[in-house]
This record gives C-alpha cells, sequence and structure tokens, in this order.
C-alpha cells in the first residue's frame, strides 16, 4: 500500500494494533515505529490515515465508543422497560468481550481535551435513558436516574474488566452480572418475582 494513499481496511488494522499495545503493556508503549511493524507498514502511513500520533489514541477510543455504540443500538425498545435495560447490560458485556484490547484501551487513555473527553457520552446517556424508562413506567422508585445509571456502569464495567483479566469465567461473569441486577433493580424499588420474569425474557431474547 503507497503511504500516500488512505485505505479504510489499513486504518481499522493500525487502530486494533495501537488498541492492543494500550491494553497490554500501557498507554506509554505506543509509537510510531512500533504500530508500523506491528501492521506491517511505514510510519508515514500513520500520518496519511491519523495526521499524528494523538490523533491515532484518539481514534482509538472513538473506535472502541463506536462499537459500543453499535451494540447498544440493537436492543430494541419494548413494552418491558426493564428487560431493555437488562439487555443494554448485556450489550455492554458483549462489546466488551468482542472487542477486549479497544474496551481496555478506552478506560486507560485520558481525554487529549475536551472534545475527547467528550467522546462516548452518549453510550452512558442511552444507559440514563432506559432507566429514565423504568422510572417513568412505575418500575424503580428508589432514585435519580443518572445516579443508578452510574451504578449500573460500574458494575457492568467491573465485570467485565474481572472476566477480561482472567478472575471470573464467562459463566461466572454471566451469572454474577444477572445476581447484582436482580439486587440492584429491587433496591431501587422494583417487586422481586418482576424483575426475574424481566430477566428471563431477556435471556430467551439472547438465546
Amino acid at each position: 500500500m503507497s503511504p500516500r494513499v488512505a485505505d479504510p481496511a489499513i486504518r481499522t488494522t493500525l487502530i486494533e494494533a495501537a488498541a492492543r499495545m494500550i491494553a497490554t503493556e500501557g498507554p506509554d508503549a505506543l509509537t510510531l515505529r512500533r504500530v508500523a511493524d506491528e501492521v506491517g507498514t511505514s510510519t508515514m502511513a500513520i500520518y496519511t490515515h491519523f495526521g499524528s500520533m494523538a490523533e491515532l489514541r484518539r481514534e482509538v477510543r472513538r473506535e472502541g465508543f463506536a462499537r459500543l455504540a453499535d451494540h447498544l443500538g440493537g436492543v430494541a425498545r419494548t413494552r418491558d422497560t426493564v428487560t431493555d435495560l437488562v439487555l443494554l447490560g448485556w450489550a455492554y458485556f458483549t462489546n466488551g468481550v468482542s472487542n477486549p484490547h479497544l474496551y481496555r484501551a478506552m478506560f486507560m487513555e485520558h481525554g487529549l481535551d475536551l472534545e475527547d473527553a467528550a467522546i462516548g457520552i452518549d453510550t452512558f446517556e442511552a444507559l440514563v435513558n432506559a432507566v429514565r424508562r423504568c422510572v417513568e413506567a412505575g418500575r424503580f422508585d428508589h432514585g435519580e436516574p443518572l445516579a443508578m445509571a452510574t451504578h449500573l456502569w460500574s458494575l457492568t464495567h467491573g465485570i467485565v474488566t474481572l472476566h477480561l483479566a482472567g478472575f471470573l469465567s464467562f459463566e461466572q461473569a454471566r451469572d454474577g452480572l444477572a445476581q447484582a441486577a436482580l439486587n440492584l433493580f429491587i433496591g431501587y424499588g422494583d417487586d422481586r418475582g418482576a424483575v426475574q420474569r424481566s430477566i428471563e425474557r431477556a435471556a430467551r431474547r439472547v438465546r
């Protein structure tokens, strides 16, 4: 490939190689030469596709959150708002498992500026809106949607991180996520039986 010609496939490969280095060795491991050698291209190709190393780092975050947004966007709204919320959590978990290096890199880099720091805020807003629907439907009555969404995000992120680090098997992570969600939703004011039925509906939809 000529380094002067942008190729979408090479661009994606460069992003994934950069994410792998950040995730496995830390942000300081990322250099122009190492990324280029990993992909089998020249350092000029990085400038062709991104303009700078800083922009490559930014694009790693963008790509990670874009894939997360795609997973969350695949959850359709139904009349059971709690089922929908469970499925959003499962989509978050599935994205992390499917894109482990990008997932780790998304949370290892600090935002380069205010614009960069805002990358991915729409994915959190999707969670807040899903919790708000549960409140409006009368399923949750204890708490404020933003705070509850923060609890749920922290819970799911922790379980994904433990699974990717090898501390929880896939089955342990899946079952732990369901049990923790059950307890949280009851704490938010929902009925135990109703939560269990919603989780079961979600499980049937992902089989």
